[in-house]
C-alpha cells in the first residue's frame, strides 16, 4: 500500500456510470450504474474477473469510449460533458497507461519523440530544457538517459512499459488511469513495475486508478478498492477494510483464492459455481446470485441497494449482515497437514 498521507479530498467522483454497446440488433449494458470516489494522493484499485467491465470504466473516465450515462466529476467538472476543445486541455491533467506495452508505443518513433510528443502538444518545454526533461523522466522510471535515441523494438516488455509510464508523467498529470499495466509482463518484471508505481506514488503524490484482476497486486499497491462484477459495484472501501473485513460473498470468494505468504497455511477456499454470466442476459435481482454460495429466493427478486457498513466502506448484498454465519472470513486459515 502506498505511503502517502491519508486524505479525504475527492479528486474524481464517478456517479451512476452507464455504458451500453450495440451488439448485432440488440443492446448490452456493460456498465450498469457504477459509482465510486477517487481520493487525491491515493491509489484506487478496480478489481474483478474478466468481463466485469474494469477496462470499460477506465476508458469511459478518459473519454476514450463515450459513456452512455452518468457523470465523472473531476474537481467538480463533469468530464462527460466537456467539449472536445476542453477535453484536449484536460488531457494534460489526465493520463492513461495501456495494458499492452508492445502496441501502445509507435514503432516508427524514437523514445525521445514518444515522450516529447505530449511535452510539445502542451508546450511544456523546448530545446535543451525539453531534452533535459526527457532524460530526467527516463531516469525516474529506471532507464538510461541515452535510451532516448532508441526505437521501441530495441526494448523488453518491462522497459517499454517504463517508457509508457514516463510518457504519462511528462505532463505532470493530476490523475493516471493504469489499465492492467503489468498483466502482459513476465512475473519477475511485474514486481519491478509494481515497485516503480509505488515509489512514484510516494515521491510524486500521484493519484492513480489502478485496474487489475489480481487481488494480491491490488492489496500490495492500492489504498482503496472497488470490487466489480458484471458491470456493477459489489463492494468498495479502504484496502484494509476490504482485505481485513470483506462483507460481500463475491469479495470473500475472490480473496479465498489468493495465495498466502506463509506456505504452512492456506485459506478456506470458497469455490464459485460456473462462469460469469453474459452481459447480454444478466440474472435478475442480484447479478451475482447464480454463483453465490448462499443465495436465497429473495436474491432473484431484489436488486441489492448499496449500503454503508463503515466509513468509506459500502456493500451491495441483502445478506451482508448474516455473512459471518454462512461464509468463512477472508482471514480464516488452516495449517496444511
Amino acid at each position: 500500500m502506498s505511503a502517502t498521507d491519508q486524505t479525504n479530498e475527492t479528486l474524481l467522483s464517478v456517479r451512476n456510470l452507464v455504458k451500453t454497446f450495440h451488439i448485432g440488433k440488440g443492446l448490452v449494458q456493460a456498465i450498469a450504474g457504477v459509482s465510486f470516489d477517487v481520493r487525491r494522493g491515493r491509489t484506487t484499485g478496480i478489481v474483478g474477473e474478466s468481463g466485469s467491465g474494469k477496462t470499460t470504466i477506465g476508458r469511459c473516465i478518459m473519454r476514450l469510449v463515450e459513456p452512455s450515462g452518468g457523470e465523472a466529476l473531476f474537481e467538480g467538472e463533469d468530464l462527460f460533458q466537456a467539449s472536445n476543445k476542453r477535453l484536449r486541455d484536460l488531457r494534460k491533467r489526465l493520463q492513461f497507461i495501456f495494458q499492452d506495452p508492445y502496441s501502445s508505443l509507435n514503432p516508427k518513433m524514437k523514445v525521445a519523440d514518444i515522450i516529447g510528443e505530449a511535452i510539445d502538444t502542451h508546450r511544456i518545454a523546448k530545446g535543451g530544457a525539453r531534452r533535459q526533461m526527457i532524460g530526467d523522466l527516463l531516469e525516474r522510471v529506471g532507464l538510461d538517459r541515452d535510451h532516448d535515441r532508441r526505437f521501441p523494438h530495441e526494448f523488453s516488455g518491462g522497459q517499454r512499459q517504463r517508457i509508457g509510464i514516463a510518457r504519462a508523467l511528462a505532463v505532470q498529470p493530476d490523475l493516471i488511469v493504469a489499465d492492467e499495466p503489468i498483466s502482459a509482463l513476465d512475473v519477475s518484471v511485474q514486481a519491478q513495475i509494481l515497485n516503480l508505481f509505488q515509489s512514484l506514488q510516494t515521491e510524486l503524490g500521484l493519484t492513480v486508478v489502478f485496474i487489475s484482476h489480481d487481488l494480491t497486486v491490488v492489496e500490495y499497491l492500492c489504498d482503496d478498492v472497488v470490487v466489480l462484477y458484471l458491470g456493477r459495484v459489489m463492494e468498495s472501501g479502504r484496502a484494509e477494510d476490504i482485505y481485513g473485513n470483506p462483507r460481500h460473498p463475491y469479495t470473500r470468494a475472490l480473496l479465498s483464492s489468493s495465495p498466502l505468504p506463509d506456505p504452512e497455511r492456506r485459506r478456506e477456499r470458497i469455490v464459485l459455481k460456473g462462469d460469469i454470466p453474459s452481459p447480454l442476459a444478466p440474472p435478475s435481482g442480484c447479478v451475482f446470485r447464480t454463483r453465490c454460495p448462499a443465495a436465497i429466493d429473495a436474491c432473484a427478486k431484489t436488486v441489492p441497494p448499496i449500503e454503508e457498513v463503515g466509513e468509506h466502506h459500502t456493500v451491495a448484498c441483502i445478506r451482508h449482515r448474516d455473512l459471518p454465519a454462512w461464509l468463512p472470513a477472508q482471514n480464516q486459515t488452516k495449517e496444511i497437514a
